[in-house]
């Protein structure tokens, strides 16, 4: 039996195996809204064999969004948009659906990767950024707006805003994006955070922030949805998060009522750089699934099925999650099923492609 074919429960929702399609951004929106381009992009991967697929990151606010190609859940019809490309995936695929939603801080205003990927220039567009403390995300950035009390409260209600949305799509999870240098982990580092208020200074007050947003999301989320974040685990500078600060956040955040939490790291600072090992996120998620006791999902250069099946089986991990990996391979949960032996739903109309029926799968299980 492999163990990342196994199911998992997070809350109340049961997923079929323990793989995750990363958020993945696409700045291809029209002002907050998916397009027909979301629609075979997240309908290429409703197949893919992965137990859940979470959407991009989809801004709660219309500034909050990264670039002008982001996605938003901030409008009627953004949410409109969203579920006819939900409502598609569901009857093409197997997969269960997610969303993570998310404000980019001091790192919001900014262009498409493909189009320089800094900080929006005059006359492409730019508008004012939030942040905690007045310190650009890196050099030519935008300096942030220091968030009053009242930006506090309205961007906590944002987030509830588009929860509601989310719930009314139907999504089975919701994720809330914690990590990546955006808006809620500016909060929490001490790299972004200079405050001497009672969301600054200690652990405990830096992250008074995310705990307000996940107590208020968790209230208008019922228990039949997953509720989850993405951490980052490590800032990777020495007067930045730890990961024993991560421990300590995660287990605030389970004892708010999340589901689980995914662990990423980095992105704080334009000139800070990842580990590019295989995998290196999976210490710090096991180290947060060990001491927290919370489902625990990891990403980062997780590339192959044994590599990922090792992850599970192994306990560092209750999931892995893939981005690229599914970019390139479409059908990395099919091929990863035939080489760890495990059956993958399929839809009907490609079941003459699954073991049973097609010589070139049934050799590949074979050799399991």
């Amino acid at each position: 039996m492999s163990a990342l074919f196994s199911p998992i429960k997070l809350g109340q929702v049961e997923l079929a195996n323990r793989i995750v399609i990363s958020p993945m951004c696409q700045y291809s929106a029209d002002d907050g809204s998916a397009t027909d381009w979301h629609m075979a992009h997240l309908g290429m991967l409703a197949n893919s064999g992965a137990g859940l697929v979470i959407v991009e990151a989809t801004h709660v606010e219309r500034h909050g969004r990264i670039t002008h190609g982001c996605m938003g859940l901030y409008s009627n019809h953004n949410e409109a948009a969203l579920r006819r490309v939900i409502e598609h995936c569901r009857l093409a695929g197997t997969a269960k659906w997610g969303v993570q939603i998310a404000h980019a801080g001091r790192k919001a205003s900014a262009q498409r990767p493909w189009e320089g990927g800094g900080a929006l220039k005059a006359g492409q567009d730019p508008w004012e950024t939030l942040g905690p403390s007045p310190l650009p995300f890196g050099k030519d950035w935008h300096v942030p707006r220091v968030a009053t009390q009242a930006d506090i409260d309205h961007v906590r209600d944002s987030f509830v805003n588009s929860a509601k949305r989310a719930v009314r799509i139907g999504f089975d999870a919701i994720e809330l994006h914690y990590a990546h240098g955006y808006l809620a982990h500016s909060f929490l580092s001490p790299v972004s955070n200079h405050r001497t208020d009672q969301y600054g200074g200690s652990l405990e007050n830096r992250m008074r922030f995310g705990r307000e947003i996940a107590r208020s999301v968790r209230e208008v989320v019922p228990k039949s949805i997953a509720l989850g974040a993405r951490i980052t685990g490590n800032d990777w500078r020495d007067d930045g998060i730890s990961t024993d600060d991560a421990v300590t956040y995660s287990k605030a955040l389970k004892s708010d009522g999340l589901d689980y939490i995914d662990v990423s790291s980095g992105g704080v600072t334009a000139d800070t750089r990842n580990p590019t090992g295989p995998g290196y996120n999976v210490p710090m998620a096991e180290r947060i699934k060990n001491e927290t006791g919370i489902a625990t999902r990891v990403v980062g250069l997780i590339t192959t099925p044994a590599q990922a099946e090792a992850i599970v089986a192994e306990g560092k991990a209750d999931m892995v999650a893939l981005g690229r990996g599914m970019l390139d391979d479409p059908r990395w949960g099919w091929h990863a099923g035939a080489e760890l032996g495990a059956e993958v739903a399929r839809p009907p109309q490609y079941l003459r492609a699954g073991p049973k029926l097609w010589a070139p799968a049934q050799r590949a299980q074979a050799r399991a």
